[in-house]
This record gives C-alpha cells, structure tokens and sequence, in this order.
C-alpha cells in the first residue's frame, strides 16, 4: 500500500512509501482509508517530542485518526462487519493513517456519523475525543460554568466551543481579528482578541481552562481560575501526577515532577488542579460524538483538503497556524 512515512526524527519532510498493508488481530478491522486529518501531535511525533512518551520504530507511517470502509474483520470482532463506513483515532503504539490501509482494534472505533462526509467525518476523532475528556471527564463541567477554550479558531477548539456550548456551559475563548465571527457562529459567548486583549486581565472566577497552546500562555492561565477549579492542557508538560497514571516509571515520573516545579508552585499559589492530558482512543466515547453530530449540536469545521500526494504541504499549511478549523487529507 501507498503511505506518508519519515525514517528519522526531526524537520524532516513526508516521504511517499510503498509499505505492507498491516496484519489484523483477531479484535482488529482492517479499514480502507478514504481520508485523514492533519493534527499538531502530527509535528511533535515527527520532531521526537513524544519520545518521553511513546517510542517508535523506523520507517514510521504517519497520521492519527481517519475515516474509511471496512474491508476485513478479525475472529474476534462483533461490533462491525465488511463494507461498514468507521471513523477513529488509532492507538499511540499504532498510529498510521497516512495510508491506504490500517489495522486498527474495534474498540477504537465508531460508525462515521451518516449526515457527515469521510473528509468531515475524518476531521473529528482526534479533536472530539481530546475535547470531551478534557470537558468531560478532567473539568467535569456542569451546566452554568464558565470555561476558557484557547485558540477558539483552531482544529481544537472550533469542536470544543461547540461541546462545551452543548453541556450548557459558558464558553470564553481566544482568537485573531480573522477568526472572530467563526467563534461567534460556534457559539462563543465572550470572544478575546488575543493580539490586543490580554485574557489574564479580562476573566476572572472561571472553573476550568481547557489549555491548547502551552508556556507562558499556560501559566497566565492559572490566575483566571478560581479556588478549587482546574486547568487541563494538552500542550503543557506532563507532571508527577500524569507519570504515575501513566505508568511512566519511576525515573520519568521524577523527570515530570523535576520540570514542572513551576506548574506545581502554581498549583499551590492558586489553588488549582494542573492536569496534562494524552487522549486516549475511545470507540464509546465516539459514539456520543456521533449522537452530538447527528442531532445537529455539532459541525465540523474543515479549512483546506488536500490531495494525499499533497500530504507535505498539508502539514506545512497546518503547522503555520493559520488554518481555521481542521486541515485534511483526501486519501481515496
């Protein structure tokens, strides 16, 4: 089969490889790709940034969630049959959806939303599940509270303004002057203009942050929250408490706590839970994403699509950071 490979880390560009279509197990689907989305874990897997949390092996197929048709079931699958039209977000050890072909277990995957086409249906696994654990299972949001989504605009958080909107909360976000009235069609309630506004200063007694940027962006974040409340981010450093969860051994999980000291010494001045979170590939929670989707409470927002030929210039577009909404590869 046809795929996007790089046989080493760092700034290295896409390579197109023929490949073996990958062997399926007996809880596996073996899906025919028809497209793929473009992710900011797309750059950090390529650069080595995950190495501290997942190790791979070279030559790597590219790419993290998808849509396509299944083509082959394992012994063991009960949830899907061949010709079944899926969407999902591979496993961290099994990534790989630049490509024609991908083994994935079915527990991994849901049905692709019937109101929604494979690119836009592969626009959503990677952005709503990382939404909906960090909404849902770290904040905890209820009805009635106030969260901030950074980088409404973005692939990220034009799906988040539009969960959260959904769990009735209320959505602050920031954004360009070119982004403004696409947060505002998702619902947004209070719109910042991060270039001239600093959010730091103008929110205050928020219940949680959902943090998609990282730095000092993360550390201004902690003085908006109030006592109690919590921040999530999927950009900031992983922590002492993340090491442990995740299994990261003894010496990682001293490295974590080693190199955010300073997330710690806020967490203490503030009151305030600091959660790094590493999505993790759900089927069932996809299933809910559909039901959001179908019933109209969800949409998906595409910039660009891209010819899979063209997958390089995919990731150059996406990685400038000036896409609104999701960037995505057209593979059949």
């Amino acid at each position: 089969m046809k795929a996007m490979i790089i046989e080493k880390y760092g700034k290295v560009p896409l390579k197109l490889a023929d490949m073996p279509i990958p062997p399926i197990g007996e809880k596996d689907v073996l899906v025919e790709i028809v497209a793929a989305s473009i992710n900011p874990v797309d750059f950090k897997i390529r650069d080595g940034k995950v190495k501290m949390l997942t190790k791979y092996h070279m030559p790597l197929i590219m790419g993290n969630d998808f849509s396509g048709v299944v083509k082959q079931v394992g012994k063991g699958v009960k949830k899907f049959k061949v010709g079944d039209e899926l969407y999902g977000r591979a496993s961290k050890g099994r990534i790989g959806t630049f490509a024609e072909y991908i083994a994935i277990d079915e527990e991994a995957v849901a049905l692709k939303p019937k109101n929604l086409s494979f690119e836009e249906a592969a626009s959503i696994p990677l952005v709503g599940l990382t939404s909906y654990q960090a909404l849902h299972d770290v904040l905890q949001l209820s009805p009635g509270e106030k969260v901030l989504i950074q980088a409404g605009s973005g692939g990220i958080g034009t799906f988040a303004i539009q969960l959260a909107k959904a769990m009735g909360v209320y959505v602050a976000t920031t954004t360009s002057k070119a982004g403004y009235e696409l947060v505002k069609s998702l619902g947004a309630d209070q719109i910042i203009d991060y270039k001239k506004e600093p959010f730091d200063e103008m929110l205050h007694n928020y219940d949680g942050v959902y943090d998609t940027i990282g730095g000092e962006t993360l550390e201004k974040a902690f003085k908006i929250v109030k006592p109690g409340g919590q921040v999530v981010s999927i950009s900031g450093l992983p922590n002492a408490r993340f090491g442990m969860e995740y299994g990261s051994g003894f010496f990682k999980t001293n490295l974590f706590r080693l190199i955010t000291r300073h997330l710690t010494k806020l967490e203490k001045q503030y009151n305030v839970t600091y959660t790094f979170l590493f999505m993790k590939p759900s089927g069932e929670q996809l299933e809910i994403i559909t039901e959001l989707i179908e019933s109209g409470k969800i949409k998906p927002v595409i910039d660009r699509i891209y010819p899979f030929e063209e997958a390089q210039k995919a990731l150059d577009y996406s990685e400038a950071g000036r896409a609104k909404g999701k960037v995505i590869l057209k593979i059949k």
